[in-house]
């Protein structure tokens, strides 16, 4: 019979969850200082199974005898929130969302729990940072009270569970992960072993009783989930709520989906009624898009399945000082310096001695290529003081000897311009034959920068 180890004591970061066998006052992985905590782990054996834990699961079985995914996608009715996760919520999943204090998780999984109640069934409600009466205010506030929303001021773990067998609700929302903890183990909630634990737990019975759960989670300073990092590969989805900087607006994003796509997006409007999707998004990017001024070019994104039509706006000007500044918003900071470089080589144009602002109107973040060049147009044209067609839209990605790359679902992404009023547009050559080649529309082709550079300013 194997020998059992004693109890150990290990010393685990806060912020990485890095172990250590001592403390230490900075730890190696992250760097924070003073995050390492005492936790005492379970007896194991020599084998490093905890003592009294039977393996589960049964024998392997070959895949192609494994039992497929049973029940269909809860549709919400928030399309948003649908779209994110690829068509609604999966009985049994177990998703992690994150965002910054204030900016509309609990409001969100509030007009969910609604929206899911009187589609589905019975919602439970857990709410371990406020009380019943405070909840309710904001569920009077937001039109969102129903009978079939449970809710439930606790914050441990095993009364959590027992509530959820009692009642079977369609959806458990736990607002939020740092505030439960489980009583056995002795460190304090939102901890790395109570966080890790608790989620857990909350896996084993998503995928035992077939209830969808949602946890909430705080954030760091960073901008990173708090807690070990074990925590987001536990889930079956990470979507982050993002409103920093975008005027009202909230945008729901997808790092991790094991049920679809995690390059959609879902806009929301923070109104006095909570959050309101907002259908047409391009739209409401170019409402107020100024007519007339040089700088300001529109290209087409894709975010996922869906086209976002968004303006590149760019301020050139003479340098006061000895090196020119360049600073960027919403683009990537090494690719418009390589943009710039390519400008100068290629198009001769004097950039050298000019300072270069870049910014993407609306908060939005640019990542692909597709939108280099509309960047080089917007600081040609701010550059000669030579505002472009308003209706004019562009697309390519513009390449180091200056040429322009072809670039993917360009179809969509025209048919999204045309719908907002666009009709001239500069392509890539490399998409000539994948344009059917209609009617009304304007369509330049163009090899290299300097073509587009003629044809736009």
């Amino acid at each position: 019979m194997a020998r059992l180890a004693r109890a150990k004591t290990r010393f685990v970061c806060q912020e990485c969850g890095y172990e250590s066998a001592s403390w230490l006052g900075r730890c190696p992985a992250c760097g924070a200082w003073d995050a390492l905590v005492a936790e005492t782990h379970p007896i194991t054996s020599r084998t490093g199974l905890k003592v009294g834990v039977q393996p589960v699961g049964g024998s392997p079985v070959p895949l192609t005898e494994a039992p497929q995914l049973e029940g269909e996608r809860l549709c919400t009715g928030l399309r948003e929130w649908d779209r994110v996760l690829g068509g609604g919520l999966v009985p049994g999943s177990l998703i992690l969302v994150g965002g910054a204090p204030g900016v509309g998780k609990s409001t969100l999984l509030l007009q969910l729990a609604y929206s899911v109640a009187s589609r589905w069934g019975l919602v439970l409600y857990v709410s371990g940072e406020e009380s019943l009466a405070q909840t309710r205010l904001r569920a009077e506030r937001l039109g969102t009270l129903s009978s079939s929303i449970y809710l439930l001021s606790e914050t441990s773990v095993p009364a959590i569970l027992e509530q959820v067998e009692h009642l079977k609700p369609v959806l458990l929302i736990v607002d939020s992960i740092q505030t439960v903890f489980i009583p056995e183990i002795p460190v304090a909630p939102g901890s790395v072993s109570q966080v890790r634990e608790s989620a857990t737990l909350f896996l084993r019975a998503a995928k035992t009783g077939g209830s969808a759960i949602i946890l909430v989670g705080h954030i760091t300073k960073d901008g990173l989930l708090a807690g070990p990092k074990v925590l987001e590969h536990l889930v079956d989805c990470v979507l982050y709520l993002d409103g920093e900087g975008l005027q009202g607006y909230r945008l729901l994003r997808a790092a991790k989906n094991r049920f679809g796509s995690t390059n959609e997006i879902g806009v929301f409007a923070m109104t006095s009624q909570g959050l309101s999707e907002v259908p047409n998004p391009s739209e409401v990017l170019l409402a107020e898009r100024p007519q007339g001024v040089a700088g300001s070019v529109v290209t087409a994104c894709v975010e996922g399945t869906r086209p976002l039509l968004l303006e590149i706006q760019a301020l050139v000007s003479r340098t006061s000082f000895g090196n020119p500044r360049r600073l960027t918003t919403g683009l990537d900071y090494n690719r418009a310096l390589l943009l710039i470089a390519v400008l100068e080589k290629r198009a001769q144009l004097p950039l050298s001695l000019c300072d270069i602002y870049l910014n993407v109107a609306g908060g939005i973040s640019i990542e692909e290529p597709a939108a280099d060049l509309a960047v080089c147009l917007a600081i040609a044209s701010s550059l000669k003081d030579t505002p472009v067609d308003p209706r004019l839209l562009a697309l390519g990605e513009v390449g180091l000897a200056g040429e322009v790359r072809a670039v993917p679902q360009v179809d969509k992404r025209l048919e999204e311009a045309r719908r907002l009023g666009f009709s001239r547009f500069i392509l890539p050559e490399g998409n000539r034959k994948a344009f059917p080649g209609e009617d009304e529309m304007e369509i330049y082709f163009v090899r290299s920068i300097t073509q587009a550079l003629e044809l736009a300013v």
